[in-house]
């Protein structure tokens, strides 16, 4: 399985971006997908997540309300919609799927591909 994420880039607060992740080998149908994110200095932590099923979804506190997971599963494709974005966001985003589901947040040793990350700056 691999995991092509793609969509980041530089904005200001405020200001919006979509991540992609595109995966190959295997179904999102039957994968739990998520994202993370990782914050020069700190350690990696979970963003967003949704089921095999698509009718859960997870999200940190910290993105609740301003950011959106979604999947199409004829493009086998994994969204991350990013609004009202704040200089905290900043930080490389990764793609990360777990081939069993989910019945809570995505966890980081639970994943099992991990897709390459996508830098997002947001600045003031």
């Amino acid at each position: 399985v691999q995991l092509q994420a793609s969509g980041g880039g530089s904005v200001q607060a405020g200001g919006s971006l979509t991540l992609s992740c595109s995966a190959s080998g295997r179904t999102i149908l039957s994968m739990a997908m998520g994202w993370f994110r990782e914050a020069s200095g700190k350690e990696r932590e979970f963003v967003s997540s949704i089921t095999w099923s698509g009718q859960t979804i997870y999200y940190a506190d910290s993105v609740k309300g301003r950011f959106t997971i979604s999947k199409d599963n004829a493009k086998n494709t994994v969204y991350l919609q990013m609004n009202c974005l704040k200089v905290e966001d900043t930080a490389v985003y990764y793609c990360a799927a777990d081939v069993h589901d989910i019945a809570s947040i995505m966890k980081e040793d639970g994943v099992d591909y991990w897709g390459k990350g996508t830098q997002v700056t947001v600045s003031s």
